[in-house]
């Protein structure tokens, strides 16, 4: 398909924004350069926000028609957000995804963009910036890892599994209360489940092939959006807990990401229950 605007150039930005904003900060932050948020773990630094203005600025010059949808700037004006479901064209950035490991020091951390279209997310960047590559996607295009040499690999899911030699990544932090007991009660069924703190490093372990689902509550579209198109270009089957189509306005229903709709269901029935 014609996308509204050049991918390649958008992923490069990226780079460029982790290497001027990003990298020069990281172990580097100093007391007052990292705040909390919504609770004391939702944090936010001075790369995230000088990352995005770098990217919204830069991104006007090329895609001057796109409602920008930045992480930071919906909790500046979280009016923002309601604008993405009737945008023709958005563009969707989190400019530092893993913001706690960062603030952490932790090397897992990711910048990440997605194009929407007519209401569906047409293009899914996620930048790593400690590898120095990118996982892409662009609607019924495949997936692929891209090195700044030009290296290109094609991406793809894992086999499918049982249920008990299953491996996956789940992030039960957004489920409260008995449902976060019987979440994870139900997650003792599969052999191994990770929490990265970084959707960014989940969603590229998933559409590499080394585990066979994804798994969250909340749904933000800059933490979802550009991993779910990869994921599922890469072959995998993504929908909503109650079986309906993910889409770039949803901000609630839960999210499944697996190899296959087959394991899916078997996922849905046996972890997320009836």
């Amino acid at each position: 398909m014609t996308l509204p605007l050049d991918i390649t150039k958008l992923a490069d930005l990226l780079r460029l924004a982790a290497k001027a904003e990003i990298l020069p900060r990281f172990r580097r932050l100093g007391s007052g350069d990292v705040r909390s948020k919504s609770e004391p773990s939702d944090l936010v630094t001075e790369a995230d926000e000088a990352a995005e203005r770098m990217i919204r600025r830069e991104l006007e010059a090329f895609a001057p028609g796109a409602l920008f949808v930045g992480e930071e700037s919906v909790a500046a004006d979280p009016s923002l957000l309601a604008k993405l479901a009737d945008a023709e064209f958005a563009v969707v950035v989190d400019p530092v995804d893993g913001t706690f490991n960062f603030a952490s020091g932790i090397p897992a951390f990711g910048v990440m963009a997605s194009v929407v279209w007519k209401g569906e997310t047409v293009a899914g960047i996620i930048y790593d910036p400690m590898g120095d590559d990118w996982v892409m996607a662009e609607r019924g295009a495949g997936a692929f890892l891209r090195r700044p040499d030009g290296e290109v690999i094609r991406l793809s899911v894992a086999d499918a599994r049982p249920i008990e030699a299953m491996i996956g990544m789940a992030s039960p932090g957004y489920f409260f209360g008995g449902e976060r007991e019987r979440i994870l009660g139900n997650l003792a069924k599969v052999r191994f489940f990770a929490n990265y703190r970084c959707s960014a490093h989940e969603y590229r372990t998933f559409a590499g092939g080394h585990v066979q689902f994804v798994l969250y509550n909340k749904l933000m579209p800059w933490d979802h959006l550009a991993g779910t198109l990869i994921g599922t270009e890469a072959g995998g089957y993504v929908a909503r807990f109650d079986g309906s189509p993910y889409m770039p306005h949803h901000v609630d229903g839960g999210l499944l990401l697996a190899t296959d709709k087959e394991s899916w269901q078997m996922l849905r029935n046996e972890i997320i229950g009836p």
